[in-house]
């Protein structure tokens, strides 16, 4: 097989460290939570490769419509927000630096739910106001010797990762 360029935008490397995992409190945002296990486990660069437990409310962030330029505004996207029991089944994403050394944490979630006495799971972008509820539990994989960091992408006028 031949390489092709064309197909990656770039590659990070590192070495996978260590683990942190963080039990939330409940009542708390979890995207919040997961800032400040970062925090304070001093985070430059990670995954993010586990999240289990139960949240009393979300906010879905789903893309509606992409535009021709492919800088996504508020009004290219669904928000749908729930406010009821939620289990997370999935929560996916990565960590990395901004160059003022505030962390970008950029996550996507699921959960399921009862909703009109069927189980449905739904899922989206993790934004401010998933509320925890009971048994929240992160797990983060630390990359140390890494040549990522977040950035502004002028492409798409959003943070993205950078090698």
């Amino acid at each position: 097989m031949g390489q092709s360029s064309d197909l990656l935008e770039g590659i990070g490397r590192g070495i996978l460290h260590r683990v942190a995992i963080g039990k939330l409190a409940m009542d708390i945002d979890l995207l919040e939570g997961i800032k400040e296990l970062v925090t304070r486990e001093r985070i430059q660069v990670g995954v993010i490769l586990s999240g289990i437990g139960a949240l009393k409310k979300a906010t879905f962030r789903n893309l509606k419509v992409l535009p021709s330029d492919l800088k996504v505004e508020k009004q290219h996207r669904l928000y749908l927000e729930l406010e009821q029991p939620m289990e997370i089944v999935s929560l996916t994403g990565w960590i990395a630096t901004r160059d003022d050394g505030e962390p970008e944490i950029h996550a996507h979630f699921s959960v399921s739910t009862v909703m009109d006495d069927k189980v449905v799971t739904l899922g989206g972008h993790l934004t401010d106001g998933a509320i925890t509820s009971v048994k929240v539990v992160v797990m983060l994989g630390v990359i140390e010797r890494s040549n990522m960091k977040a950035d502004l992408d002028p492409r798409f006028n959003q943070f993205d990762v950078k090698f």
